[in-house]
């Protein structure tokens, strides 16, 4: 790469510890399988856990549907974008269907990265709110989302029963005009 000239400014520079966002690539689908298995956990997931050779990818989560973070030269995360139901009435409300970070990485600003690239992406997509749910036993996220802007904005009481335990279903969302 060239060096700069005077007249031009050198490009941001990003400390190696900081996380990088950016969409993911086909070539990510084992990386981020082996990461969803090894993290799957039922204090954010509602659905069993993944099978050892079921795809990462499908139909409604492609590549471009999803972010990822890396962290140190490593995929340390990952967040799927969609929408809230299949009907043109609300296709101004992006939808966040799933957030997660791999144990090592977190506490280093991998899920923040995330969603802030999320809300930023869904800004310049033009879209007017961003959604998503969250379990109710789920603080850490939940603290995360409301950091980031999100409010509470309904809840269902013992909507999931995990473990022998009924859990609430919260529903949280941001404007982004």
């Amino acid at each position: 790469m060239p060096e700069p000239t005077p007249h031009e400014p050198s490009p941001p520079r990003r400390p190696p510890h900081e996380p990088s966002i950016r969409v993911a690539r086909p070539e990510d689908e084992e990386a981020l399988r082996r990461l969803d298995r090894a993290n799957w956990s039922h204090l954010h997931a509602i659905t069993p856990q993944p099978e050892p050779g079921e795809p990462f990818f499908r139909e409604t989560g492609r590549p471009a549907d999803h972010l990822v973070a890396e962290l140190d030269g490593r995929l340390a995360g990952y967040i799927r974008l969609g929408f809230p139901t299949p009907f043109a009435a609300n296709t101004h409300v992006r939808h966040v269907r799933g957030l997660v970070v791999a144990g090592e990485a977190r506490g280093r600003g991998a899920g923040r990265a995330l969603v802030r690239a999320a809300v930023d992406g869904a800004r310049a997509g033009g879209f007017r709110r961003i959604t998503l749910r969250v379990l109710g036993h789920n603080t850490p996220a939940r603290r995360l989302y409301e950091s980031e802007g999100f409010v509470v904005e309904g809840v269902q009481p013992e909507e999931f029963l995990l473990d022998g335990a009924y859990v609430d279903d919260v529903l949280m969302g941001r404007p982004l005009r």
